[in-house]
């Protein structure tokens, strides 16, 4: 089995957390300790998430979590570029990420049939 800090996906994520750090730093004040704040624990759930399938057998009920918790983070980001707290290129940028992490996550609960 390998690590869980090795997996692509688990790499990808932690990409996604650096990001959202980066730039939930820019948001009004109004955003930073709302939404800013649940991105990081979403995000960081999410980790937790992959860590936990990696170690288990049977992966399909953590898998689907971290499917839906990615949905989370995405819809989130989304509602940041909409009240313009994230500009379209650092949308575009972290939108791929997250589409990145959604697309290994699928192929990841794919293989688990």
């Amino acid at each position: 089995m390998a690590q869980y800090n090795e997996l692509p996906v688990y790499k990808a994520t932690y990409d996604l957390l650096l990001a959202i750090f980066q730039f939930t730093k820019d948001f009004n004040r109004e955003y930073k300790y709302t939404v800013g704040e649940c991105l990081k624990k979403e995000t960081i759930e999410l980790l937790t998430l992959i860590y936990r399938a990696n170690s288990r057998y049977d992966k399909a009920d953590v898998l689907q979590m971290a499917r839906e918790q990615i949905e989370v983070i995405r819809l989130l980001i989304r509602v940041m570029k909409d009240m313009k707290q994230i500009s379209l290129e650092k949308f575009v940028r972290i939108n791929q990420v997250v589409e990145s992490v959604s697309k290994q996550l699928s192929g990841w609960q794919k293989s688990q049939k």
